[in-house]
């Protein structure tokens, strides 16, 4: 009789502690969703205005490049891409045109 209860117990008590994980485990991906999302539109202004800071003065110190950079990979990683590859891409020629003219930053 006891071991009857406690299968009894076990399968009311399962589908119930199940179902709470697979909400949980929801939430928690929405969560990191919004996250990234969030942290992707970030990146996305911060990127849009280093490019317009730099592309206006038609150069770029090396520690901004490479902020630049880092950023677009994370942006990137994050599902971003459109027009902020094109800024990457104008930036990259940007700071090779940097590198070769002989120009310094900041």
């Amino acid at each position: 009789m006891t071991a009857e209860i406690l299968m009894q117990t076990y399968a009311a008590a399962v589908p119930a502690v199940l179902g709470y994980i697979v909400w949980l485990l929801k939430r928690q991906k929405r969560d990191r969703d919004a996250n990234g999302r969030g942290t992707m539109l970030l990146l996305r202004v911060q990127l849009m205005e280093y490019h317009d800071k730099y592309m206006a003065k038609g150069k770029i110190p090396s520690y901004a490049y490479q902020n630049f950079v880092e950023m677009y990979q994370a942006y990137h990683e994050l599902g971003g891409n459109g027009m902020i590859t094109k800024m990457y891409k104008e930036i990259q020629d940007l700071h090779l045109a940097d590198k070769k003219g002989g120009q310094h930053g900041e």
